[in-house]
């Protein structure tokens, strides 16, 4: 059994969760889907190890933790309901045992990214999903390559129209990040990336 499985699995059964085997083996298999090439067990993982550094400061780390393994769980390229499906996805296979589940599947939605969180642990969860963005300058390219052939459905330009709004929404927030424990980690690196990304001059 991998760290990865094995850390799911004991996750899931403290939390309530029945059948963790099970529904760590449907979890891999999705996030191992062919048309994924970022949103992957790979994402998670490095969600996890920026969880694991802010723990100590999230208010309830284990429900947060669930929310990541399975905000990105069901993803079909350029749907617009992949968040809401990756909850119901939770809430099938939790099954009414996990006490948290409700604001897991809060949290799975929060991580479409069009609203300010309401709660310290869904602005956390949110964070941790974009602390990529904040990564040096190689991985933060090479993280864009794997998104764009996700995206085989659209051609370059309309490609580059759709990154330019996602990430020019991004950017014009007053703080990408909205925990101070993110925002002091990130902030800097992540508007520094995003103004290389989109080719736009840097500020004085």
């Amino acid at each position: 059994m991998s760290q990865t499985q094995a850390r799911f699995i004991a996750l899931w059964s403290r939390s309530g969760g029945l059948r963790a085997e099970a529904a760590y083996a449907e979890l891999a298999q999705l996030y191992a889907e062919p048309a994924r090439y970022y949103h992957t067990l790979r994402h998670i993982r490095r969600c996890l190890r920026d969880l694991d550094l802010a723990r100590s400061a999230i208010p309830h780390p284990d429900v947060v933790e669930l929310a990541l393994w399975c905000h990105d769980v069901i993803y079909v390229p350029g749907a617009r309901d992949n968040e809401q499906c990756s909850a119901d996805w939770f809430r099938q296979w939790a099954d009414d045992r996990i006490a948290a589940g409700g604001r897991i599947c809060e949290m799975i939605l929060a991580t479409k990214h069009t609203r300010v969180p309401a709660g310290l642990d869904d602005r956390f969860a949110c964070d941790i999903d974009l602390a990529v963005l904040g990564a040096r300058r190689n991985r933060f390219r090479e993280d864009g390559v794997r998104l764009r052939a996700e995206r085989p459905d659209l051609d370059d330009r309309a490609y580059d129209t759709h990154e330019r709004t996602i990430l020019g929404k991004l950017l014009a927030r007053p703080r990408i990040y909205y925990t101070d424990f993110f925002h002091a980690r990130c902030e800097t690196s992540a508007r520094s990336n995003l103004i290389w990304r989109l080719g736009l001059p840097v500020p004085r």
